[in-house]
């Protein structure tokens, strides 16, 4: 059993949110078609492309940095420490007065960042863990997610 205490930042957000959007079809094809269009600028000199492509490169980057900074702003649940018990049933989750669980059964998969290990609770909702605020637990948040899923769900990086 493994009991941490989070604090969710914009920067947290921030983090998850280029993850899983990058990790995605849009995300990827946009990122494709943006460096495309800087290829054609610079073979043709059409500078339309390049205008066009530097604003594809850098659409979902700044607007998911504004979008997280409004969302922890904004949401009462990124004001308050998250309480996270992961044990044999699944996690629960607790704010307050209140607390919420869910069966490892229904989770989706378990990755991670540079910056967090992220626990996908459905696959849009995740559970962020900040690498930093782990400190000694980080181990021992791994080891429970890596025996409780199966592997071709668990994909973390020391």
């Amino acid at each position: 059993m493994v009991e941490i205490d989070i604090q969710i930042s914009s920067a947290d957000l921030y983090d998850y949110m280029l993850m899983h959007h990058y990790n995605t079809a849009g995300g990827i094809m946009g990122s494709g078609m943006g460096a495309v269009c800087i290829l054609v600028a610079l073979s043709t000199q059409k500078w339309i492309f390049l205008i066009a492509g530097i604003l594809l490169l850098l659409y979902l980057p700044v607007t998911l940095y504004m979008k997280s900074k409004q969302q922890a702003l904004l949401n009462p649940s990124f004001r308050q420490p998250l309480h996270y018990v992961l044990d044999d049933t699944g996690v629960t989750v607790s704010q307050g007065e209140t607390s919420e669980h869910q069966d490892w059964d229904s989770m989706v998969k378990a990755v991670s960042t540079s910056r967090s290990i992220i626990l996908y609770t459905s696959k849009y909702n995740a559970s962020i863990f900040p690498r930093k605020q782990l400190g000694d637990q980080k181990m021992a948040l791994i080891e429970v997610l890596s025996t409780h899923l199966p592997p071709k769900k668990v994909k973390i990086r020391f």
